[in-house]
């Protein structure tokens, strides 16, 4: 997943959950500029930030490891 899958995700599950940017962002405890950025892979993803924000939206994160 690339950055701009990633932040279509996030941004269809806020969508899903009737949430506005400014909501989401308030919840995650991050700007609503570094949301939308993020929404639009625009925005270079920092792990504490992800978190933030698949909290702020119920959801999880999980590392998946290619094998060799």
């Amino acid at each position: 997943m690339d950055v701009a899958e990633l932040g279509a995700a996030l941004r269809t599950r806020r969508r899903t959950l009737n949430l506005t940017q400014s909501e989401t962002a308030d919840l995650a405890d991050i700007s609503t500029r570094v949301l939308s950025d993020l929404e639009n892979g625009r925005e270079t993803v920092r792990l504490d930030i992800l978190a933030a924000v698949a909290s702020a939206l119920g959801m999880t994160l999980s590392l998946q490891v290619n094998g060799s």
